[in-house]
């Protein structure tokens, strides 16, 4: 094999190797990019059970205030 096939053929090979690094590099970001969503949606349900929490709570207070003045006008 001569030096320009040597070079050839090991052009090639980090043409092959700079296509895996970039598919890589793209599923990476497909992965993180899926991540952040999931993140997303988790903090936005996590907004909600909480925002639910406290109506439940609320609700929980009426609902006692109004067992107490029931009671009271018994």
């Amino acid at each position: 094999m001569t030096a320009e096939e040597d070079i050839a053929s090991v052009a090639g090979q980090l043409a092959d190797l700079t296509r895996t690094v970039e598919k890589m590099q793209r599923e990476l970001d497909e992965v993180r990019h899926r991540a952040v969503a999931q993140q997303d949606r988790t903090d936005i349900q996590q907004d909600r059970i909480e925002l639910a929490a406290q109506e439940l709570a609320d609700v929980s207070k009426r609902l006692q205030a109004a067992a107490d003045a029931l009671r009271q006008s018994l």
